[in-house]
């Protein structure tokens, strides 16, 4: 049998639980990852875990920052002909209602806005793979929270979890609009509970019960980025596909309404020439 393709995978969140964990398997499959990471430490750490050469590039950005987003995009161009895969991780809980310097509340800005953003300007890129596959790790399946379109940035009623759902379902969304014009298949992933990522922003107390609750409840990062190498490696035939727990989802849920993707579309570009 013929070996597998070698590909050229970017990573959002590539530091901790499962972007880590991702980033790490493809190079070990012989991939060349591109490994997005707010904090340079991490991103030397994983560095030297890998030892995989110049097969791996590391690029410090915090992705909440739209002059960020696009000096990463930037270098991404500069050391790339074509991306085979996209894989967005990245998202940080705020306890509290926090703005990013372009005035946008953070939650929004690096759980939505930086996939909306890396997808669009990536697309050439994509473009020019033979076989290319985005994959944006959500709450896809959630029927849980809204989008609040008189007040997207949240000034009123903020909460983590308000914030967190809105920008879940804001991400449900981008994956309906790019799946009708983006040659790359459009995966909406939900691993479910997972024990992966950073719970240093929360209080003592939050951080034992997420830890507690984790080692009995939780899976294990191993087991739900498995599915991702799979979609990596054998793109869905379909522009969209939708997996929430091991399961598809039905695309006639209210929260992959077609027209709502097109308004949330419309509503993002605009806010970004106002910025």
């Amino acid at each position: 049998m013929p070996e597998s393709p070698t590909r050229t995978v970017v990573i959002s969140g590539a530091t901790d639980g499962m972007g880590r964990a991702t980033a790490l398997e493809r190079l070990r499959r012989g991939d060349t990852v591109i490994a997005i990471g707010s904090n340079g430490a991490k991103g030397r750490s994983l560095v030297a875990e890998a030892g995989a050469g110049d097969r791996l590039r590391f690029i410090q950005a915090d992705l909440s920052s739209l002059a960020e987003i696009d000096r990463t995009i930037g270098e991404i161009k500069q050391h790339s002909g074509g991306v085979d895969a996209l894989v967005l991780f990245a998202n940080r809980q705020s306890p509290k209602r926090r703005e990013t310097p372009d005035g946008l509340e953070h939650t929004f800005a690096l759980y939505y806005l930086s996939r909306y953003l890396l997808t669009r300007e990536l697309t050439p890129l994509l473009d020019a793979s033979s076989n290319p596959v985005i994959i944006s790790v959500a709450g896809v399946g959630n029927k849980a929270g809204e989008i609040h379109w008189d007040d997207l940035q949240l000034t009123r009623r903020y909460s983590t979890i308000r914030a967190q759902l809105q920008a879940g379902r804001a991400n449900d969304l981008l994956g309906v609009a790019v799946a009708k014009h983006c040659k790359a298949r459009f995966v909406m992933y939900h691993p479910g509970f997972t024990r992966s990522g950073d719970t240093g922003m929360f209080n003592p107390v939050i951080r034992l019960a997420l830890t507690v609750l984790g080692k009995v409840a939780a899976r294990s990062v191993a087991s739900a980025v498995e599915p991702i190498h799979g979609f990596i490696d054998n793109p869905p035939e379909q522009p969209l596909t939708a997996i929430d727990r091991g399961k598809h989802v039905d695309p006639s849920l209210r929260t992959l309404d077609p027209a709502a993707a097109d308004r949330l579309a419309t509503v993002t570009e605009e806010l970004l020439k106002g910025l």
